[in-house]
């Protein structure tokens, strides 16, 4: 019998996981979604997401694809894998594809969004980097701009890392200020890890005056991961939006 491909929207609180890809001695989300399905489609079954967060990192909006010889009814497979998950990990959607679409390589653009609280928030412990300090917006963005006119973002990349390229199109990065909260966007067609996080940490360094926008530029040119600053927390980064072709969907 031939196989079906699904695609999953999901999301996620990170908090209690070792990041998203399966690792030994560690709980991460792949294991429970893995779990999960495997129960419900009483077999063996495998996942590949758009992306992989790392240890603590969330997700409002992750996607991944699995194969099963079932027709599945939407709503009713929804409540019952939802109901086989832990309450920190959601199921919102499902939707058949065709067989060869792929979660991670159709991925056109990704989107994140880091989230800051400028006042202690007992509901934000888990989910904003707390900063006591009140950064330079406008600096911030004018350095954010500098982003779209880069293709190598090596100095933004973990030093131990396997890939082959460290070349990424950035189309969009800009903060923005919310009352108590500054949130920064940014929208790529892939990243590196630590990217994310490590751009937001050097850019409050130029929003708090630690560094300037000339020395950020500088950063960028260098490639050198310990020329920019400490990575922001990881409880303030969410995957946000990620965007297919159309044409992949059944």
């Amino acid at each position: 019998m031939e196989t079906k491909r699904y695609f999953l929207e999901i999301a996620y609180k990170g908090t209690n996981y070792h990041g998203w890809q399966i690792q030994n001695n560690a709980h991460t989300i792949q294991h429970e979604l893995e779990n999960a399905l495997s129960i419900l489609l009483d077999t063996p079954t495998g996942i590949i997401g758009s992306g992989r967060t790392d240890t603590g990192v969330h997700a409002s909006q992750q996607f991944l694809h699995f194969d099963s010889k079932d027709d599945l009814d939407p709503l009713d497979f929804l409540k019952k894998l939802n109901g086989i998950l832990p309450k920190d990990i959601a199921v919102y959607t499902i939707r058949r594809v065709k067989n060869d679409a792929h979660a991670r390589f159709d991925a056109v653009w990704r989107s994140y969004v880091y989230r800051i609280t400028l006042r202690k928030d007992p509901f934000e412990q888990e989910s904003a980097w707390l900063l006591f300090k009140n950064p330079d917006i406008q600096k911030m963005n004018d350095a954010a701009q500098l982003l779209l006119s880069h293709e190598d973002f090596q100095c933004f990349s973990k030093v131990k890392t396997e890939v082959n390229t460290f070349i990424c199109k950035i189309n969009e990065a800009f903060w923005e200020q919310k009352g108590p909260q500054l949130l920064f966007h940014i929208t790529a067609n892939r990243f590196l890890r630590g990217m994310v996080r490590a751009i937001v940490g050097t850019l409050i360094a130029v929003g708090t005056d630690n560094i300037s926008i000339d020395d950020f530029q500088q950063i960028l040119e260098s490639k050198d991961r310990s020329k920019a600053k400490a990575a922001a927390p990881a409880q303030g980064l969410y995957l946000c939006n990620i965007i297919y072709p159309e044409e992949i969907f059944i």
